[in-house]
């Protein structure tokens, strides 16, 4: 598995189908032709130039929102992954995002 250089996929504040394609859109620089529909975004997935690591951050809320798209998200993020597994991972960041990036963060100590 590659992990240089990975595409991070925030859907913090995703709350609808469109918006995570809106975001998968911008995050993978999809083509213009684009449809932002499951069958567009699976072939998009396995049509992606050269390898990509894609690091899924914030989906805990969609996830709880809209858990039946949240479902097809997964079914098409793993069929694009066994269909080309040289060119694609998805990684899904477990735990709930902060909005503050320093909490639970200990400072270093001098002593």
């Amino acid at each position: 598995m590659r992990l240089d250089d990975p595409v991070v996929l925030d859907l913090t504040g995703v709350t609808d189908k469109a918006a995570l394609m809106d975001r998968c859109a911008e995050a993978l620089a999809l083509p213009d032709w684009f449809g932002r529909n499951w069958d567009a975004l699976a072939d998009c997935l396995t049509d992606l130039p050269e390898p990509v690591t894609l690091v899924v951050t914030g989906w805990q809320a969609y996830a709880r929102t809209r858990p039946r798209e949240w479902g097809t998200a997964q079914e098409v993020f793993a069929t694009a992954v066994e269909e080309r597994p040289t060119s694609l991972s998805v990684l899904l960041v477990l735990g709930e995002p902060s909005e503050d990036p320093t909490k639970g963060m200990s400072q270093a100590s001098d002593d």
